[in-house]
């Protein structure tokens, strides 16, 4: 027996397994719901987590329940109906959404769940499930203080950077400022990788001279591990999630009155690899969209520069 509160978990794909692994291995009871895929479920109840049929049987059983889905429709979809976790829950459940979501979506959710006496945090992730087995994900965390306090040894299961940035909903607006960071980013460097090539310089010397420079960062080496290293592998986040967070990104600009010129170009570069087919695939393969824009096919320019 343990004195620790019963955990659930909601999306053990890419990033929630590791995530579930590590709440379980920090000697937390552990219930978990998965989707169509039975491998991540099958390898958590293995180890001694509990398979919940409905989100409604999660929260009768669970003091604390985290979600990882991909968007803010789903996230609604476990929280209503008759199995969904609002038909089910006790007074003094707490639910931790790590989705990166639409922080009003959130605040709703958040007023719903204080009216049945839960408690919404939000804490959305940074890095890869790399970081998600090995428990050392970055966190932004939107709760009150007494909340985020009472919850912080559960996290620390599974994160190794945590910060806490504000009340609950600030997570998620966090979120969306480094996703808007990250794909800004990857438009930046596929629209010179690809502007550079026309220009008559290599790819792979561009990537060279601004790795080189104090230019570079984390984001820059892993996209360049793929548009110049071609390892497709390197970071597992798709254009589909990444043009529903810059939505997401440009509605929370709209709702604050900003001008946001630049978010709104980025979006069109993942909006138009979607559109094309191309949803699924990774965002560092957005090299190669653009490139294609541009009537340049990016593997056979880096080979080019290889020669």
């Amino acid at each position: 027996m343990t004195d620790k509160p019963t955990v659930g978990f909601i999306g053990v794909g890419f990033m929630g397994h590791g995530m579930a692994k590590n709440i379980l291995q920090g000697g937390y009871p552990l219930w978990v719901k998965g989707n169509r895929n039975r491998t991540p479920i099958d390898s958590l109840v293995g180890m001694g987590a509990t398979e919940a049929k409905t989100p409604r049987e999660m929260a009768e059983n669970c003091d604390v329940i985290h979600i990882c889905l991909s968007n803010s429709p789903q996230v609604e979809a476990v929280f209503h109906g008759p199995d969904g976790i609002l038909a089910g829950m006790r007074a003094g459940l707490t639910v931790i959404d790590t989705t990166t979501a639409d922080p009003t979506s959130t605040e709703a959710l958040a007023a719903a769940l204080a009216e049945k006496g839960g408690v919404m945090i939000d804490a959305p992730l940074g890095r890869t499930p790399k970081e998600a087995e090995a428990g050392t994900l970055d966190a932004m965390v939107g709760a009150p203080d007494a909340d985020f306090a009472r919850v912080l040894p559960i996290i620390e299961c599974w994160a190794g950077t945590i910060n806490h940035v504000g009340p609950t909903g600030a997570g998620h607006k966090m979120k969306l400022l480094m996703n808007f960071t990250s794909m800004g980013y990857a438009s930046l460097y596929a629209e010179a990788l690809a502007v550079a090539t026309k220009a008559g310089i290599s790819p792979n010397t561009y990537a060279k001279v601004i790795g080189d420079s104090r230019l570079s960062n984390g984001f820059f080496d892993t996209f360049m591990a793929y548009a110049i290293g071609r390892d497709a592998e390197i970071h597992k986040f798709s254009i589909a999630n990444a043009t529903k967070d810059l939505r997401y990104f440009n509605a929370m600009a709209s709702e604050a009155g900003a001008v946001n010129v630049m978010a709104s170009a980025a979006k069109h570069y993942f909006t138009h690899a979607e559109a094309i087919g191309k949803g699924e695939d990774f965002i560092i393969t957005l090299s190669d969209v653009v490139g294609d824009l541009n009537g340049l096919n990016m593997a056979d320019e880096v080979a080019k520069g290889k020669a």
